[in-house]
């Protein structure tokens, strides 16, 4: 059997659920061990990461991802078990098949690969994997690179294997991600009998006029490499449960995604004018999961296009959209991060997949990034 494949049904079969890894990482070390790597295991709470380095040398050269899972849901929904790694008609099944133990599987063996072939290579290449991606996020990669900066440690090139592709392997990377930013908002009112509403305020129908105003708010016109911001509202809740009862508060959560063009302390304070000049009483809890990033072009942007173009013969479309990554966290510190893995179309979703083919095209990629960055 192919190593990719193997280790990707291996790490498939461990349910490693947020914040659990389930052995995966250890797993991971042993082999990475066994190349020469040096590696470490940091644990932070209930999450733990892995660090994996060969080389002592700048520039350091990093593949980053996670090993835990979104919840599969009800097992029956799956046609065959969610931590039973299967294959069906060419296609890997399971959950995290596609996000991403399918891309760490590649990344494991590429690094294997390229120290085998180039025991002297330049630089220092590493793998970061922490188990709280698809959580809050707080104790995995953010924490580590707290402490890799501490002690001198600096990422040059950053590759985020999260799935990029849309239709076929080879067609997009992320070139950047926009912002997140989180809102959390109740509107106070004061509860009372519905059959005396003068003796009462109804926070829902204080709040409705402020939520037609803000979600007809045209924030920007995005840019050349960002959509426009959007604002979506994803959960609105007030009442008892009782039908005669005016609730005395109403809680909203609501989610901006956002580019350069408008920066989050410019959006924060619009929508308080909103609420303020509707003469609401609220409270409102910001949370700022990550702010918009862009790599231009560089080493590591050439690297593997030429990878994917040696590879599929696709030039891959570059793209900011969709949701955030650990990349967000990387940018910051001065890295060039790019993200690139297998189809995105069964992420998170009932019998996740990947194309078993797909699994050893990437590997060859990401060890051929490897080898174009210094050109060996």
């Amino acid at each position: 059997m192919d190593p990719t494949l193997a280790l990707a049904m291996e790490l498939i079969g461990r349910a490693s659920v947020t914040p659990d890894d389930a052995g995966c990482q250890a797993h991971i070390a042993g082999l990475l061990q066994a190349a020469g790597f040096h590696t470490e295991s940091l644990v932070f709470g209930e999450v733990t990461n892995l660090w994996a380095r060969h080389g002592t040398a700048a520039p350091l050269v990093v593949f980053l991802g996670h090993t835990d899972v979104v919840p599969p849901g009800p097992s029956a929904d799956w046609t065959t078990p969610p931590f039973v790694p299967t294959i069906r008609d060419g296609m890997l099944y399971g959950r995290g098949a596609a996000d991403m133990k399918g891309a760490v599987a590649a990344f494991v063996q590429a690094l294997i690969g390229f120290v085998g072939r180039h025991p002297r290579h330049p630089g220092s290449v590493g793998l970061l994997l922490t188990s709280d991606e698809e959580g809050p996020a707080r104790d995995g990669t953010a924490q580590v690179l707290k402490t890799l900066a501490a002690r001198g440690e600096s990422i040059t090139y950053c590759l985020v294997g999260e799935p990029s592709c849309q239709v076929a392997l080879g067609d997009t990377v992320k070139h950047g991600r926009r912002g997140s930013l989180n809102g959390d908002l109740i509107i106070h009112g004061v509860q009372g009998h519905v059959a005396y509403p003068e003796r009462a305020d109804n926070p829902i129908a204080r709040f409705a006029p402020a939520l037609q105003a803000l979600v007809s708010i045209t924030w920007d016109e995005g840019s050349a490499d960002f959509p426009p911001t959007r604002l979506q509202f994803s959960n609105i809740h007030a009442g008892t449960g009782a039908d005669n009862v005016i609730p005395g508060t109403l809680q909203a959560l609501f989610n901006l995604r956002y580019g350069p063009a408008t920066p989050a302390p410019v959006l924060r304070a619009r929508i308080e004018e909103v609420l303020a000049a509707h003469n609401l009483r609220y409270t409102l809890h910001w949370r700022l999961s990550g702010e918009p990033f862009l790599s231009h072009d560089g080493p590591l942007r050439a690297a593997l296009a030429a990878s994917i173009q040696a590879e599929t013969g696709r030039e891959p479309q570059y793209s900011t959209s969709g949701g955030t990554s650990d990349g967000r966290f990387v940018a910051p510190f001065g890295a060039q991060v790019l993200e690139f893995g297998p189809l995105n179309g069964s992420i998170h979703k009932v019998n996740e997949a990947v194309s078993v083919d797909d699994l050893v095209r990437l590997t060859r990629i990401y060890q051929g990034t490897l080898e174009r960055i210094w050109a060996l």
